[in-house]
């Protein structure tokens, strides 16, 4: 038997040379994520109830070979006659439900709602399989731009502490000034450390969420390769409507009252009789032996052709509770939706927001590491010149490595903040098709 847990239907190669882009990992997500698999089973079997539930427009036929042989004494006369009678006969039934004032109908359309439901629904797993992808996708990068800049520091802190043992060593300097850079070598050394601690657990997030196992290495673009948008091109109405109209969890939801819907036509049928049809034919060849007779035969087509006209006068209330129920969760469901509506539009205009907060946050960033940078080296420079204290220069240091790290995580969020507006939009699974993982 194969084992599903380890089945995949693309793996990631373990190289150090390939560099996957974003829709390269997504693309493989949609494909190698258990969760699609999952979402797909699901639809499947959503469309065979369908088929069932179909079914019941069409008549019934079975079939029936029957073969019997008996042997037994039969009085006559004032004696016992050994008889033996062999029957051969080959039935037909035929059942069909000529009408039923909407029950089937509303079985049939509660069973494609349902149907519908799980197609939003494995839409639905779409989005969100893209959404992880993207989301440990941006994190991974985020982690390596915190790398890159933590090793900037690092180097900074080591450039001010060769400087200050220079300045010790031509008796320009303290002790103190020495171990002070030492000190911030050190930090920046320790908050390296902790910058790898954290992409290691970038990479397997970005793994798992491909569906490929954790341990893998994943090589992405540097985050100084990806271009940083400036600006949203959409108002925040025309994000809100574009989500109501396109969201899969919505339109699932909407699928729910239409299935409500159709179970309150099927409970209101009961309320009316239903007239089936029932044929029997069958075909019987029948051949006896009496003592001291010889054989003798029969055949001849046999069979039946009945009505059934079936209501139901009373049921101590059943029908009336059954109808009152379903009509209870046709309500509910409406509540559901428009909780559904709600949500979808502060999800919108918080994402929204929140894009805007990043693309100022991008901008003040970017002024924050120009100045940081001038400030350091103009801090490094007059120290050298005996101008300006060691603790002026390591305050300067602290001040640029922050403002890397604030440079990295604002760019990182500006793409970040995107991919969550696409996700609330559901504009992430409007632009390819969906296919069977």
């Amino acid at each position: 038997m194969r084992d599903v847990t380890t089945e995949h239907i693309h793996e990631l190669p373990d190289s150090p040379v390939k560099t996957y882009s974003l829709a390269e990992l997504i693309d493989m997500a949609e494909s190698n994520n258990p969760e699609t698999r999952v979402a797909w089973e699901r639809a499947r079997a959503q469309a065979a109830s369908f088929g069932v539930a179909r079914s019941e427009l069409y008549p019934t036929l079975a079939a029936a070979a029957l073969s019997q042989t008996s042997r037994d004494e039969a009085f006559l006369g004032n004696r016992f006659n050994a008889q033996a009678v062999q029957d051969f006969a080959v039935a037909l039934d035929l059942s069909y439900t000529v009408f039923d004032f909407g029950g089937r109908r509303g079985r049939i359309n509660a069973a494609r709602a349902q149907l519908f439901a799980a197609n939003f629904g494995f839409n639905d797993t779409h989005r969100n399989v893209i959404y992880q992808v993207e989301q440990s996708y941006y994190r991974l990068l985020s982690s390596m731009g915190q790398e890159d800049a933590a090793r900037a520091s690092l180097s900074n802190a080591e450039t001010v502490q060769e400087a200050a043992e220079d300045r010790l060593a031509h008796g320009l300097a303290t002790l103190p000034d020495v171990l002070e850079a030492r000190s911030a070598t050190a930090q920046a050394e320790y908050d390296l450390q902790s910058v790898l601690g954290a992409e290691q657990i970038a990479q397997g997030d970005l793994a798992t969420a491909v569906g490929d196992r954790a341990s893998l290495t994943v090589k992405v673009q540097p985050l100084d390769q990806l271009a940083i948008p400036d600006s949203i091109s959409d108002t925040v109405q025309g994000a809100i409507d574009r989500a109501l109209s396109q969201r899969p969890d919505l339109m699932q939801q909407v699928a729910e009252i239409q299935s409500t819907n159709a179970r309150v036509q099927e409970a209101r049928s009961a309320y009316y009789p239903s007239l089936s049809l029932d044929a029997r034919p069958a075909a019987q060849s029948v051949y006896g032996l009496q003592s001291p007779y010889d054989w003798s035969h029969t055949a001849g087509l046999t069979g039946g052709l009945s009505f059934s006209l079936k209501w139901t006068i009373f049921d101590g209330a059943a029908r009336k509770n059954i109808l009152l129920e379903a009509r209870a969760n046709v309500q509910e469901a409406k509540a559901q939706a428009e909780v559904k509506r709600n949500q979808i539009a502060d999800e919108v205009w918080t994402a929204y927001s929140n894009l805007n907060t990043a693309l100022r946050q991008r901008q003040a960033a970017v002024a924050l590491l120009r100045a940081a940078s001038q400030s350091y080296d103009s801090a490094l420079q007059s120290y050298n010149y005996g101008v300006r204290s060691l603790l002026d220069v390591t305050a300067a240091q602290r001040t640029l490595a922050q403002a890397r790290s604030a440079d990295v995580y604002a760019r990182t969020q500006v793409l970040a903040s995107f991919a969550d507006l696409t996700f609330r939009t559901g504009d992430s699974v409007q632009s390819t098709k969906r296919s069977q993982p």
